[in-house]
């Protein structure tokens, strides 16, 4: 789901977190789609893995955009756009075969018009229940993508101040608490929840930005407010016990009213202000969670993107073999063979097909800085 340039360092934070959110997310799609009895209350807000991977791809590509726009060298946006289409098309494109391909592969569930996937526009009014279902959350990362480093570029080149861009990421939040409010009044609010809130905002673009912006946030900070950046840094122990603060109030507002009118309007900015402290700490030289070396998160974060995409169906397509086998999908055993599983394939998709399309950017697109600076 994220996107990281292999020429700079590794930092052990971001992979701690990159491998905590697609634990999270396999632990909710398990409990959703397999064995309701499962992980428990982990499991049901496991949901909130998207929203740190929302996070870390709005700091990572915010982050490559505006160190490049400080840099005052030539940005090129269809240079920009090859290196990300590149980085996510061969993977996703992979698995929508299969999907489209092999309808034993899919089972039950609908194909969407192909156009839809292919265009990553598939999230618009989405429904649940339907073929590669999980995948809405790309589309509002690739919708993203193809604006952010356009407006980033236009206030630059048009030498707006810093307060421009701080003002244009405030808005984004704003303008999705309003489209959230509205869509509920309109959409949700008589039927209290089910279909309708994840078809109308749940999957919406406009309504899913909040942790995408915050993320921005955060690399717009780091880039252009040094002495806030140092400030945040040194108490980098704070700011994550302060994020995870956030998350556990919002994870319990959720769990509470998650298709209430306050939750749903408030309850984004509060996880995407959460999340933004978390990735914060994990950028701090001075905390536990960027110093510690989890043993495998590396790995895990190296392959998230590919385990994301096809672990969900591989869960269910194992479910019926392994009750004919006589394993239950609540045991520890059908948990265990399911996880690794998935990140088996993760990993295989990982080697044959998004290794030899990264090698292939590095030769024929390598990372580039940009344009103008953001005047103070």
């Amino acid at each position: 789901m994220t996107d990281s340039s292999a020429t700079r360092p590794r930092i052990h934070g971001l992979d701690t977190l990159r491998a905590l959110a697609i634990v999270l997310v396999f632990l909710n799609h398990y409990q959703l789609f397999v064995s309701a009895a499962a992980f428990g209350p982990l499991g049901a807000v496991g949901w909130m893995g998207v929203d740190l991977f929302f996070g870390l791809s709005g700091y990572l590509i915010g982050d490559q955009i505006l160190a490049a726009l400080r840099g005052g060298r030539p940005f090129s946006l269809t240079h920009f756009y090859a290196r990300r289409l590149l980085r996510t098309l061969p993977n996703f494109y992979c698995v929508l075969a299969l999907y489209a391909c092999w309808p034993a592969f899919r089972g039950d569930a609908a194909m969407l018009p192909l156009w839809k996937y292919l265009t990553f526009t598939q999230n618009i009014n989405l429904s649940p229940g339907t073929a590669f279902s999980h995948a809405w959350s790309l589309c509002v990362e690739e919708q993203f993508y193809m604006l952010l480093p356009a407006l980033a570029l236009l206030i630059a080149a048009r030498r707006r101040s810093l307060r421009w861009a701080w003002g244009a990421i405030a808005a984004g939040i704003v303008a999705g608490m309003l489209a959230r409010a509205y869509l509920w009044d309109e959409q949700v609010g008589h039927a209290r929840g089910g279909l309708s809130y994840y078809k109308y905002i749940y999957y919406s673009t406009l309504c899913r930005f909040d942790e995408l912006l915050a993320g921005v946030a955060l690399a717009l900070l780091k880039n252009h407010h040094a002495r806030l950046w140092s400030r945040l840094s040194a108490h980098g122990n704070a700011a994550l016990l302060a994020g995870a603060a956030g998350a556990a109030l919002s994870a319990w507002l959720f769990h509470a009213d998650r298709y209430g009118y306050a939750v749903t309007v408030f309850g984004y900015p509060l996880l995407a202000a959460s999340v933004s402290l978390v990735i914060a700490a994990a950028l701090s030289p001075a905390t536990v969670l960027c110093a510690a070396r989890v043993p495998g998160a590396a790995q895990l974060a190296a392959w998230s993107y590919a385990i994301y995409l096809t672990h969900k169906q591989l869960c269910i397509l194992l479910k019926p073999q392994l009750l004919a086998l006589g394993v239950a999908p609540d045991t520890a055993a059908a948990q265990l063979i399911s996880a690794a599983a998935s990140v088996g394939a993760g990993c295989l998709l990982y080697r044959l097909i998004e290794t030899p399309f990264m090698r292939l950017r590095r030769r024929y697109l390598p990372g580039r800085g940009a344009a103008p600076a953001l005047p103070a």
